[in-house]
């Protein structure tokens, strides 16, 4: 089955991951599109045994021109646009034309699994979400100069989304040394993009990652503080993990107290395992055990989760912290039992005996 989709790809020195993606992109049987952007590898000479279409883009610090510009290129309307080191992982060809075919003017959202070195020393987290990647150009094309968004053409700027049955694996952000480079580099692009057009709840958000990557919370929470003063759709993805990253700022700045302010907006946000577990770290810094253990027990309740395990191991090890340092040590070796394979309690079994 031939898929009446293109896939658009932006490059600049990828050799080492275009391959890969190119290989598994290939079993969608899609037309493939891929615009370089001044690579001095060997990356365009791999695209051309691989992509359907190969074109050039003078880069001028826009990756929306540059996303809009391959998809000039197409030949079909539908777009999925990837970057190159995401990895198909899975699909439904015939579920994935008939809900195009439904929805034709609709916003399309893959899942994205992406591996990310965590932050406190303890391998790597996996975070799952859902990301806007795929529409008909017709109605929508890329916007903003870094962390470009769809926009409409035309008309509202209501969108209607399908969760399309289309998965990948994304590896670009494993290493946080690799991030920080980025984020220096996205920074800039992101503050003259502020200078020019003004404050966003998105740019906010945006400016504030790049500030914990490079280890400055203080500047994160000032800007996401500013992000978080804006009119919000709380069931918007960003705006979940602007409200949880917030959180975790305030933790890192040990600024406790302030971090209870959560707690004002529990209804809206206790959605998912995410925000329900950094409530229970909240409660735990703050020394509220009770309280802490009851929002750990709550987060294993969800099935619907971004950073793997606060919904299992990681609530339950937090629970044996407790468990553990309130002196009830014959609970705590059976939550961290219940880690399973987690690095940090098996360390914690062996020291406790």
């Amino acid at each position: 089955m031939n898929l009446p989709i293109s896939v658009c790809l932006i490059s600049k020195n990828e050799e080492k991951n275009i391959e890969k993606c190119l290989t598994a992109l290939k079993k969608l049987a899609c037309e493939i599109v891929v615009v370089d952007t001044g690579s001095t590898d060997a990356t365009v000479n791999i695209a051309e045994k691989y992509a359907d279409i190969v074109g050039h883009f003078e880069w001028i610090s826009d990756f929306s021109a540059a996303k809009n510009y391959s998809a000039s290129l197409a030949s079909n309307d539908f777009i999925l646009s990837i970057d190159c080191d995401e990895f198909l992982e899975s699909f439904d060809p015939e579920k994935l034309l008939l809900m195009i075919g439904s929805q034709p003017d609709s916003l399309g959202t893959i899942a994205l699994r992406s591996m990310v070195e965590s932050s406190d020393g303890n391998g790597r987290n996996c975070v799952n979400e859902r990301i806007t990647r795929f529409y008909n150009r017709k109605f929508h094309s890329f916007q903003g100069a870094v962390h470009e968004t769809l926009s409409p053409l035309f008309g509202a700027e209501d969108h209607s989304y399908i969760d399309l049955p289309l998965s990948f694996l994304h590896t670009g952000y494993e290493s946080a040394s690799y991030r920080s480079s980025k984020a220096k580099t996205y920074l800039d692009m992101l503050l003259k993009e502020r200078s020019e057009k003004g404050s966003s709840a998105y740019n906010c958000y945006q400016i504030a990652k790049c500030y914990r990557s490079l280890k400055d919370n203080s500047s994160a929470a000032e800007y996401l503080s500013e992000g978080l003063s804006f009119d919000l759709n709380p069931a918007l993805n960003y705006v979940q993990e602007m409200v949880e990253t917030y959180g975790y700022t305030l933790l890192d700045l040990k600024r406790f107290d302030e971090a209870l302010g959560l707690e004002a907006v529990y209804t809206s946000f206790a959605v998912r395992s995410d925000f329900v577990f950094l409530m229970g770290l909240i409660y735990m810094n703050n020394g509220l055990f009770d309280k802490a253990l009851n929002e750990f027990e709550k987060a294993c309740s969800f099935s619907s989760f971004s950073v793997e395990g606060t919904n299992s191991f990681k609530a339950r090890y937090n629970m044996a912290v407790i468990y553990e340092v309130t002196g009830r040590t014959a609970l705590a070796k059976k939550y961290y039992r219940m880690c399973s394979s987690y690095a940090p309690a098996i360390a914690r079994l062996k020291e406790i005996g």
